[in-house]
């Protein structure tokens, strides 16, 4: 009769673990011995990366060289990608629940991080940054940047109007392009750079 519970069990948490973004996924237990011995256990069925270590230099070796990784701890600690369990024991159906939102948070995170140029643009924070510069960005701004990064060919103020501010806006040309002056030009105080937004004779582009 236990097997069986336990059979089931073991399923329903592998049907959980289909959520999880990827396969493989490195969890790393901080001391927190006796619920890394329970997922050692559990391990095979979960297809998960199972490791531990019992301080910041074992820790610091480990993640070196790991890209997607979750910390667990029961204590707060200084280090990044920490998942705290506060609560223990845990269901593990919500263990394997929160383990499933980090590793989807972070890859929204990574997903929403750009490159343009030799800047990085964070879509989640509307950030733009290059070197230890950072730049704070409108929504519009950042829809614009992003449609003419993309666009292959100078687009002029219309199609901007079109494209980013929409077919119905009542925005003026001459609106539009008080927007992109004040872009470039905060380009150029932050980054001193005068050419992230190449000025043509038929429009706007970021080559």
């Amino acid at each position: 009769m236990k097997s069986s519970i336990l059979s089931a069990c073991l399923f329903f948490i592998k049907i959980i673990i289909l959520y999880i973004s990827m396969n493989n996924q490195n969890v790393i237990f901080y001391q927190f011995n006796s619920f890394y011995k329970i997922m050692r256990e559990l391990d095979v069925d979960l297809n998960l990366n199972i490791l531990h270590v019992l301080n910041d230099d074992e820790l610091k070796e480990k993640t070196k060289n790991l890209d997607n990784y979750v910390v667990i701890s029961n204590t707060k600690q200084n280090f990044s990608n920490q998942l705290i369990i506060e609560n223990y024991p845990i269901n593990i159906f919500k263990f394997i629940e929160k383990l499933n939102l980090f590793f989807l948070k972070n890859k929204f995170n990574e997903q929403s991080k750009i490159i343009i140029k030799n800047y990085l643009l964070d879509l989640n924070s509307r950030e733009i940054k290059l070197d230890n510069k950072n730049l704070k960005l409108t929504e519009k701004e950042v829809q614009t940047i992003l449609y003419l990064s993309k666009a292959k060919k100078p687009s002029n103020i219309n199609e901007l109007q079109n494209k980013v501010w929409g077919y119905h806006s009542k925005l003026e040309t001459h609106t539009v392009e008080t927007h992109i002056y004040r872009l470039r030009k905060k380009f150029l105080n932050t980054f001193n750079d005068q050419n992230f937004i190449m000025s043509y004779k038929h429009g706007y582009q970021i080559n």
